[in-house]
């Protein structure tokens, strides 16, 4: 046989395709944008895609002028830069960052397709090394950090992300570097695993989701995949009734892979390295955005803005959270959970 020969698109059943490689027409944009605009009407994100969240909302804050320095710290499928592009208009430029390194690349593309590879440059870091971008590129004018995971991230089954399709427990947002879900629960013990339920998700069954876990892997069974982890989860909770167990299980899954990636990703060590970067990364006058996505970060991201408006650094910040509207929740449903708040540096320091 040829190693040419044509290789056929996997067939799905039914009228309209569920799996994610199945939906190779959601995957090329470029082919098939009737398709994407068909998927959005019906407030679902196409896959591959991700409908970039308060566009609008963080645009009107930003105030941008011609000739500015701008920073996305979280590039993702780049709507957010893209929009800040556009106001810059070809004068000043955008920096952006991201450890994703398979998915920045097909948003460079985006945006160098847009008209605007002159105007953006990609640097491949984890946002919590904001001082040293900063010391080569900046300071900025204005600095965006989207924390919520890309709908691409988790809606590729690959990536491991999402409880609700199989894929291996990885979690990892650079799977280049750093240990998965598997092998962080391999090392870890059960008290451990009961605090980063509690610290990191506020799951309120961390206890019995803990142990059960933890006596899974002492078996000597291997939770490896993410269908494995949910089976282990729907165990632990199997002592509720079954009004109980409809009304949580869903919930509980979702925060025990929210509260995984975390700290597979370090990720509240990284958010409190860009907040305490931002004071120096920040021109005079310079404006910061910040979406968070739960309650963890968005306590960090509130006290930090306190804490350097009391230390004179900012002259203003988001006392109350900024929320999406409600036309904009009903045509993105992941945008329901996000909470924006902001900050303004002193013009003179």
């Amino acid at each position: 046989m040829s190693e040419l020969q044509h290789k056929r698109r996997k067939r799905y059943s039914g009228k309209y395709p569920k799996h994610f490689d199945e939906k190779y027409k959601e995957l090329h944009p470029e082919k098939y944008q009737d398709i994407l605009d068909h998927v959005k009407k019906k407030g679902s994100t196409p896959a591959g895609t991700h409908i970039s969240i308060m566009v609008d909302e963080i645009i009107q804050f930003f105030d941008i002028h011609e000739n500015q320095t701008g920073l996305d710290c979280t590039l993702g499928y780049g709507g957010h830069s893209l929009a800040m592009l556009e106001k810059l208009n070809h004068t000043g430029h955008l920096y952006g960052l991201d450890i994703d390194t398979e998915e920045s690349k097909k948003t460079v593309n985006r945006i160098n397709n847009a008209g605007y590879a002159e105007d953006f440059t990609l640097i491949n870091t984890n946002f919590r090394n904001i001082l040293d971008v900063s010391f080569q590129h900046g300071p900025f004018d204005f600095i965006l950090a989207d924390l919520g995971l890309s709908s691409m991230q988790i809606d590729n089954p690959k990536r491991g992300f999402s409880y609700k399709v199989d894929g291996p427990l990885d979690f990892r947002m650079d799977q280049s570097k750093g240990e998965s879900a598997t092998e962080l629960l391999k090392r870890l013990s059960k008290e451990e695993i009961e605090d980063i339920l509690i610290t990191n998700s506020d799951e309120p069954y961390a206890k019995e989701i803990s142990k059960t876990i933890d006596s899974f892997i002492k078996s000597g069974y291997e939770v490896d995949t993410t269908f494995k982890l949910r089976n282990i989860i729907k165990k632990a909770l199997s002592f509720l009734s079954e009004d109980e167990f409809k009304q949580v299980f869903k919930k509980s899954c979702a925060r025990v892979f929210q509260a995984l990636r975390i700290e597979v990703n370090h990720e509240y060590e990284s958010l409190n390295d860009l907040l305490e970067g931002l004071k120096d990364a920040l021109k005079p006058g310079g404006k910061v955005v910040i979406l968070t996505f739960h309650s963890g970060e968005d306590r960090l991201v509130k006290k930090a803005f306190k804490l350097g408006y009391n230390e004179g650094i900012y002259t203003s910040y988001s006392r109350e959270i900024v929320l999406p509207s409600k036309e904009e929740c009903r045509s993105n449903p992941r945008a329901t959970s996000t909470k924006m708040r902001y900050a303004i540096k002193k013009s003179e320091m």
